[in-house]
């Protein structure tokens, strides 16, 4: 594997909920709606209010540590 090389993502084990409000999305699949975010090796998931309220500092790239 080289460094541009990353595994396949393995897929969400239990509920997925908002890293920043905590809100659950139903049936363990976050909606459409939701935004995702490669962060430290983590994956992140947005709601759609969380989303909308900080989408400058999502197109800035700005990792959601500085929202």
């Amino acid at each position: 594997m080289d460094e541009d090389t990353h595994p396949p993502e393995e897929p969400a084990t239990g509920p997925v909920a908002c890293a920043r409000c905590g809100t659950a999305a139903e049936g363990g699949t976050p909606p459409l709606t939701w935004l995702s975010s490669m962060e430290d090796g983590r994956l992140l998931y947005f709601c759609e209010s969380c989303a909308r309220l900080h989408i400058r500092a999502i197109e800035s790239r700005l990792d959601s540590l500085w929202w």
